[in-house]
């Protein structure tokens, strides 16, 4: 008997939260019919749900970091940073020895090569001991002053024809260093400044790179000329001069081949690329040879190689947004003598900017 009304007590309790329940929910109908809401599915709640209250902000929380300006201030941060750092280890250590060789490290680290590197260091030693110099500030002026002469030297300005046909600049480097992509930043500059550009894609081994320059054509506005998959890259740079000359364009780039430095035969037919484009052309106005900064000092071996096959007449700098090795265009512009014309500073359509050699060092050292 026990058991029988101890179930009988459990169901009676299980009848009374059936009908709370029900209860509660016809209230909830009844609320919604007197002001026009229907019910909604629990899945959808939480999208109906009224947004939560502003929280007020934590007066100890740490500010977001402000975005880099743009530019080559903002862009070269990695190579800035690292210097900065050697220099606050100089003067904190007391203008020793051990500091200054600790900056010349900090300045090979950054790709400014040994010999720039062992010849900006002793002036600035030399003129902060002649001058009485012991503060941060005080040595990053002296340094500022010395590299700002190693890059001062040489013709920054692309060069151009003042008539007798288009001029003409022959672009080049090794695969993957961004050179189509210059190319099409170049074409977009010159057709903004109101300028007839032809593209020539003499890269005729891979489908891709012609398509690319394709892309590049259509986005600025600037004609393409590409011959089949694996012709000649001389014939097409020949095509371009001829395509140049009878729509009277202002402008004739030709894109070659990305290419190993180390493949003799691969540099000796860029060699004939640009010997018949010269004599097609009556000349070349610019021959640019494209390095990507993040490869610090095997830039140099490449633009040696380069240099040797086709006279290069200036160097444009990819990638120096992501590189801590920024300092490869002062290495570049005294072992080879050959001056750097372009930087590129990252992957948007204006991020191609005409080398400043004032801007760029401000832009490794300011504080």
């Amino acid at each position: 008997m026990e058991g029988l009304f101890e179930g009988a007590s459990l169901v009676a309790i299980m009848a009374g939260v059936l009908a709370l329940a029900g209860g509660l929910l016809g209230a909830r109908r009844a609320r919604g019919r007197s002001t026009g809401q229907t019910s909604t599915p629990m899945h959808e709640v939480a999208s109906d749900a009224p947004a939560a209250a502003p929280v007020a902000p934590d007066p100890e929380a740490e500010p977001e970091a402000e975005a880099e300006p743009a530019g080559v201030t903002g862009r070269l941060a990695r190579t800035r940073n690292l210097l900065t750092s050697a220099l606050a280890e100089l003067v904190g250590a007391g203008l020793d020895d051990a500091a200054w060789e600790r900056l010349e490290e900090g300045l090979i680290a950054a790709d400014v090569g040994v010999q720039a590197t062992t010849a900006v260091v002793a002036d600035v030693r030399r003129l902060a001991r002649e001058g009485g110099v012991r503060d941060v500030d005080g040595v990053r002026r002296l340094l500022r002053d010395a590299l700002v002469a190693e890059l001062s030297s040489g013709e920054r300005a692309l060069r151009r024809r003042d008539g007798d046909g288009p001029t003409v600049w022959f672009v080049t480097g090794v695969n993957g260093a961004g050179k189509t992509t210059t190319i099409g930043k170049l074409a977009s500059r010159e057709v903004a400044a109101g300028r007839h550009v032809v593209l020539a894609a003499a890269d005729t081994f891979r489908a891709a790179a012609a398509e690319q320059l394709g892309i590049w054509a259509e986005r600025t506005g600037a004609e393409l000329v590409r011959g089949e998959e694996g012709a000649d890259p001389a014939s097409v740079a020949y095509a371009g001069v001829d395509a140049a000359l009878a729509s009277g364009a202002d402008l004739l780039i030709v894109d070659t081949a990305g290419r190993l430095q180390n493949r003799r035969e691969l540099m000796d037919e860029l060699g004939k690329v640009g010997r018949v484009l010269a004599k097609r052309a009556g000349g070349i106005d610019e021959t640019l040879l494209v390095l990507d900064g993040t490869v610090g000092q095997n830039g140099i071996a490449q633009a040696e190689a380069f240099h040797d096959a086709v006279e290069i007449s200036g160097v444009a700098i990819t990638k120096l947004d992501g590189s801590s090795r920024g300092g490869v265009v002062v290495a570049v512009q005294r072992q080879l003598g050959i001056p750097v014309k372009l930087v590129g500073l990252g992957e948007g359509i204006e991020d191609l900017e005409d080398f400043d050699p004032v801007t760029y060092v401000d832009g490794l050292l300011e504080d």
